[in-house]
């Protein structure tokens, strides 16, 4: 949503309050997205004003809506720690923030008081033909460094300020790593017990801040298991693992039509001359056409980008700075 906060607050700091004209652009680009592709479960990061964004997708017709935390506000009017959000055109019939589990934390060398950097929203909708369907939305931990440094610090030279940001970006940038891909693990451990209790059909959808090949959050997508049987070893990575839907959008396309060219997979992100997919949708084996007890398969995968590659400021000039992943997905035949 990238700040989606309603003036007269501010977002990080007092002078980034939005204008009357600026917010009614940020509704309005939002409120047509929603109009013209039609999504039947969206999840939202970065959200300061749920109450009002509720209130806007109500009026597309999503009648459910839910979040699990609620944003940091300091001086009463200055907000920090946005949440996540998801609207559903479908009943929400359970919602819950995932919590870390402190002893497998410990166990990894992390604090006990370890925590996600924004709470995951767990919510179970009923879709239809499949029944109650678990939908996760995430923003895990970003890039930015955890360490700061303070650059006013008049008792340093110059070269003992650039020294220290040096020092503070390379521990920092590690940091903050860390706390990422711990929090992929941990929600990770978490879906698999609820998938085993529940046995319900998974979806992982959000703002990973991350690249899902580098190694970092590889996890989310593990596809082997040591010192297991093939049998039971396929069994088992295909009911409690996930799969990545765009991985499962070219398996379909592929099977269509053999001959056609694969098409590259489009960034969700750019940042100076370079691009990365961060965005990403995850599900269960309960949407790939190749498991023989799937209901759905992806029968689509697209990524909205025109507010990245060709904006129009009248139109995009208070959209959002990532691109949107959406999935179609259809009754198997």
């Amino acid at each position: 949503m990238f700040n989606y906060l309603e003036p007269p607050n501010a977002f990080y700091e007092f002078e980034r309050i939005y204008s009357v004209e600026q917010w009614r652009k940020k509704q309005h680009w939002i409120a047509e997205y929603l109009r013209e592709y039609q999504p039947d479960i969206i999840g939202f990061q970065e959200v300061f004003s749920p109450e009002s964004l509720q209130q806007l997708v109500a009026g597309q017709g999503y009648c459910y809506f839910a979040v699990v935390d609620e944003p940091q506000v300091i001086d009463d009017f200055i907000y920090r720690r946005p949440v996540v959000a998801i609207a559903s055109r479908y009943p929400i019939v359970e919602v819950a923030a995932v919590k870390a589990n402190t002893e497998l934390a410990l166990s990894l060398g992390l604090a006990d008081e370890f925590s996600f950097s924004r709470k995951v929203l767990r919510a179970t909708v009923d879709v239809p033909h499949m029944g109650n369907c678990d939908c996760y939305v995430v923003h895990f931990k970003s890039k930015r460094s955890m360490i700061e440094v303070d650059n006013k610090n008049i008792s340093r030279t110059p070269e003992q300020t650039i020294i220290e940001s040096l020092k503070a970006q390379v521990a920092g940038s590690w940091g903050s790593t860390i706390q990422r891909g711990s929090e992929a693990t941990l929600l990770m451990i978490e879906i698999i017990a609820r998938r085993e209790t529940t046995g319900q059909p998974m979806v992982l959808m959000g703002d990973f801040n991350n690249t899902l090949t580098d190694g970092v959050l590889s996890h989310l997508l593990t596809n082997t298991l040591r010192f297991v049987s093939a049998i039971d070893r396929d069994a088992y990575l295909a009911k409690y693992c996930l799969q990545d839907a765009w991985d499962l959008f070219q398996v379909a396309v592929t099977n269509e039509t053999p001959e056609e060219e694969k098409v590259p997979r489009t960034p969700t992100h750019y940042f100076g001359a370079s691009s990365s997919v961060l965005d990403y949708i995850l599900l269960s084996c309960d949407f790939d056409a190749s498991y023989h007890d799937s209901l759905y398969q992806v029968s689509a995968y697209d990524t909205y980008d025109r507010h990245l590659i060709n904006p129009i400021f009248e139109r995009d000039g208070e959209s959002t700075d990532h691109g949107i992943a959406l999935v179609t997905l259809t009754l198997r035949s």
